[in-house]
């Protein structure tokens, strides 16, 4: 029980970034992705100032929750070509644009809504409130995962009904 309570702290109020070993003092979920090869999660997380403020700068932090709760940063590679953020534009105070590696034609746009900043992108055509990122994939020949579709899942921004469009991939 104490370590289930331990884990499900961390992963609600993950304080420290990996990121040139930073620390913030708090920061809020954005979204994850999960994946079909196993139950490793990588996370999307905002950094908060103390005034719970975003940063100037890269605001978005992301890193691996491991299926026995251990946070891990990403490998270089990861992080340039799979699932790290290719870039973070602010657009005004506590309101950025992001794009990430593997999704590079759609634009995420980070704000506050009811006092939590969320990932706002289309789905299905509508402006939503991203949950998750879902990815099928499948193991090559040469050790290679082939992906197959991706999944996003989320809740629309205006009526909050849950919403979820799938991406083919070639």
């Amino acid at each position: 029980m104490k370590l289930f309570i331990i884990i499900f702290f961390g992963i609600l109020n993950f304080t420290t970034c990996f990121a040139n070993g930073a620390s913030w003092a708090q920061t809020d979920r954005l979204f994850f992705i999960e994946r079909s090869k196993n139950k490793n999660l990588v996370q999307y997380d905002v950094r908060l100032l103390d005034n719970s403020d975003l940063p100037d700068s890269n605001p978005v932090i992301v890193y691996w929750v491991l299926e026995n709760g251990q946070k891990e940063e990403l490998s270089p590679i990861q992080r340039k070509y799979v699932y790290g953020i290719e870039s973070q534009e602010k657009l005004e105070k506590n309101r950025f644009s992001i794009f990430l590696a593997a999704l590079k034609d759609r634009k995420i746009v980070v704000e506050k809504i009811d006092g939590f900043y969320k990932a706002i992108i289309f789905i299905s055509g509508k402006p939503s409130v991203l949950e998750k990122v879902f990815v099928e994939s499948k193991e090559r020949l040469n050790g290679l995962p082939r992906v197959l579709y991706i999944d996003l899942i989320g809740r629309t921004k205006q009526t909050n009904l849950p919403i979820r469009e799938r991406i083919i991939q070639n």
